[in-house]
């Protein structure tokens, strides 16, 4: 059950905010530390279900200031592995436990921060070779899986586009097509699976503008912020929110 309290509101609203600024400016990599954040107060799958009608705004708030921009081929190929990636997490969902959830999203919360870490630290090299055609339809299907699971397909997604060498602006407006698509995708399923209910409609709504302010600040901020900040505290904010719901979900 989904409580519309002032604990709610102010978890929910910063970390609505953040995701905005996250895939508004940044790619979608840090968004899902938004349901990661919402799964400490609720319970997994409907912190699920409030993000995803967000990020589909966000999505939408961002598709005019990327237009044009992104990739073709390569978003091509990550949407047509991410709709089979989307079935694979259905099928999981369906015979997961709430406990189960929280342990899978903590550890994608940490294997996140794990990979950003081993990349900027040059132990993981990406970009040195380009990736082949077959590599964006795997990073496709995990990038479904995850993204379905906890909306955290960014990093299987940046690994392959980073790895064919799209610049700064292009690899933003790629990401934004990419999971505008998959999180179309996703709508259905967990509509199916009772992940939206009236009190996620009404937190929806009231959450809307937060999504909308958040959109607005990414796309300023992917012009004049440094990443390397922002991300710097996303890597924090994600390790305490994947150690306490690892923790919740063994004890």
């Amino acid at each position: 059950m989904l409580t519309l309290d002032t604990t709610f509101f102010l978890v929910a609203g910063p970390a609505v905010i953040f995701a905005g600024i996250s895939k508004g400016g940044f790619g979608s990599g840090a968004a899902f530390a938004a349901a990661s954040m919402l799964a400490l107060v609720v319970d997994p799958a409907l912190a699920l279900g409030v993000m995803l009608p967000m990020l589909m705004l966000v999505d939408l708030a961002t598709l005019r200031p990327y237009w044009g921009r992104w990739h073709l081929r390569e978003a091509a190929l990550l949407i047509a592995g991410g709709i089979p990636g989307v079935l694979l997490g259905l099928a999981l969902f369906r015979v997961a436990s709430p406990d189960l959830l929280r342990l899978l999203i903590g550890a994608i919360s940490l294997g996140f921060v794990a990979w950003q870490i081993a990349t900027r630290s040059g132990a993981l090299a990406l970009g040195q070779r380009r990736m082949p055609d077959w590599g964006g339809a795997v990073a496709g299907v995990a990038a479904g899986f995850t993204s379905f699971i906890s909306h955290a397909g960014g990093p299987p997604a940046a690994v392959f586009l980073l790895a064919r060498g799209l610049g700064k602006t292009g690899y933003q407006a790629t990401s934004v097509l990419v999971f505008f698509a998959i999180n179309i995708a996703k709508f259905v399923p967990y509509a199916f699976l009772g992940m939206f209910t009236w009190e996620t409609t009404q937190a929806n709504f009231a959450l809307a503008p937060f999504a909308l302010l958040g959109a607005w600040l990414g796309v300023r901020a992917h012009r004049i912020v440094p990443e390397r900040l922002f991300f710097a505290i996303t890597y924090v904010a994600l390790t305490l929110t994947g150690v306490k719901l690892i923790w919740d979900g063994l004890t």
